[in-house]
């Protein structure tokens, strides 16, 4: 008798995220095909540059697929278990160096029903088929078989970090540094005439610019006297930002982010802000200085990328940090940064009427508020050639969120206007799985318009390349 035919993956699809119409899915695999092949840009990440400088092995599955990746263990969280079960090092001990691998990655697979429709499942399942050629599905009766499998090939010459770059196609990937970094990984990478890729630093201000961090002070008193050309105060200040940034750019920066809490800007004078500045420095600041110093402090970045030329990144609209008790025993970036909502047209006009039509000057704008993608974003970028509308990121990163994305904002910004794709991703495997998604989007979304005979095919091949490869580079000066 012959053989059951074994089910296809769910990740080995063909024509996985293509629309379910026949007509609109050729059209979508025929796009998606011009640009499968084409190289990965990722301007805005968070994977850190000494991985690829040192190039050692990862430590094992849960190190590398579930402990930094706060995408998959607030969902477990959520399930119920405890982060420092997780490999997250809380308070109790239990957690971090000491946490047990396997038992972070059973804890992992058992809670894998938990992922079905998020955006998490869909990449991990990319991973698991497409990086390490696993096609069962994580259950507790199989975790233990899936952890020696995993580790069996992160032991293989092939899975080291510069490796599996160069697999993955990566041309450039920007890393998120804090300004008083050394960048010493990202200076040996560059002399290495053996690694071929692109490793760039990203200026990442936030905790000296924020007075409500609670290392602000420290930060500050660090960055003036280090970087302030024996100035002091406010104008030292100023200048250890600017001395910074230059440092960045010399090696290699294209561009400097900025995650507020809101998108406000404001321009203060030069005595106005000192004032503020030494009365946050002596812990005397309100909840309104905060705002009002950060906002002050958002246009004197953008008047520095003007000057500088570091296209200048916005991520409003997170509150970070959302459970006190999770975040005094667990840190920062452990999956309780909640969105809410932002309002970009009056908070951007201050820096938008001395720097919104400055030559050269790119300000790409995020958002977690999907309502300002059609009411604001898009006509800001449809108006000011110095704004950009950043691609869906964090929560929206998922096909349907892309889709809505891509919806809200062509019709009145079209596609010139958008960034490309940002994975914002701690988790290096998942980078490829990632960028397949946006293209496959991107390819989708392009079917539609062709079967509905709103573009011409011929058009829609010439714009998928543009917004894949082309609008990334375009937009961070690549």
């Amino acid at each position: 008798m012959p053989q059951p035919l074994t089910p296809q993956p769910i990740a080995a699809h063909p024509d996985r995220l293509f629309p379910a119409d026949p007509g609109v899915r050729r059209i979508a695999r025929s796009l998606h095909s011009r640009v499968e092949g084409l190289p990965i840009i990722s301007p805005h990440g968070h994977v850190d540059a000494a991985v690829l400088e040192q190039n050692h092995p990862f430590p094992d599955p849960a190190a590398l697929l579930v402990t930094p990746d706060h995408y998959v263990t607030r969902v477990i969280h959520a399930g119920g278990v405890p982060l420092d079960q997780l490999g997250l090092g809380g308070a109790s001990g239990l957690g971090g160096a000491d946490a047990d691998s396997r038992a972070i990655w059973r804890n992992f697979c058992t809670a894998w029903p938990l992922f079905e429709g998020t955006a998490s499942g869909y990449w991990l399942r990319q991973e698991f088929e497409h990086v390490f050629g696993l096609r069962e599905e994580p259950s507790a009766e199989n975790a233990d078989r899936i952890y020696d499998a995993i580790s069996a090939k992160l032991e293989e010459p092939g899975f080291l970090p510069r490796q599996l770059f160069k697999e993955f196609n990566i041309e450039v990937l920007a890393t998120t540094d804090d300004p008083l970094d050394a960048l010493e990984s990202h200076e040996a990478l560059a002399d290495d005439p053996a690694f071929a890729g692109r490793v760039l630093p990203t200026f990442r201000p936030d905790q000296y610019l924020n007075i409500a961090h609670p290392q602000w002070q420290a930060n500050v008193e660090r960055l003036i006297a280090s970087a302030g050309d024996g100035a002091s105060g406010y104008a030292g200040y100023l200048a250890a930002l600017e001395g910074r940034r230059r440092y960045f750019v010399e090696h290699g920066a294209v561009s400097a982010d900025h995650g507020v809490r809101t998108p406000a800007t404001l321009k203060l004078d030069a005595a106005e802000a000192g004032r503020l500045f030494e009365r946050a420095r002596a812990g005397k600041a309100s909840a309104e200085d905060r705002d009002v110093f950060e906002a002050h402090m958002i246009y004197q970045m953008a008047r520095m990328s003007v000057e500088d030329g570091l296209v200048m990144t916005l991520h409003p609209g997170s509150y970070r940090n959302h459970h006190g008790p999770t975040f005094e025993a667990y840190g920062a970036d452990t999956g309780h940064d909640i969105p809410f909502a932002v309002n970009y047209t009056e908070a951007v006009r201050p820096l938008l009427q001395d720097f919104g039509t400055a030559k050269d000057f790119h300000l790409v704008l995020f958002t977690l508020d999907e309502t300002v993608f059609s009411r604001e974003l898009a006509p800001l970028a449809g108006f000011y050639p110095s704004v950009y509308i950043g691609a869906p990121w964090w929560f929206l990163d998922a096909p349907d969120a892309m889709l809505r994305f891509r919806s809200a904002v062509t019709e009145t910004a079209g596609f010139s206007r958008s960034s490309g794709f940002i994975d914002d991703t701690r988790a290096f495997c998942s980078i490829p799985a990632r960028h397949d998604t946006s293209r496959r989007i991107e390819a989708s979304f392009l079917a539609r318009l062709v079967a509905e005979h709103r573009i011409s095919e011929d058009r829609a091949h010439e714009l998928i390349v543009d917004v894949v490869d082309a609008a990334p580079r375009r937009v961070f000066k690549l």
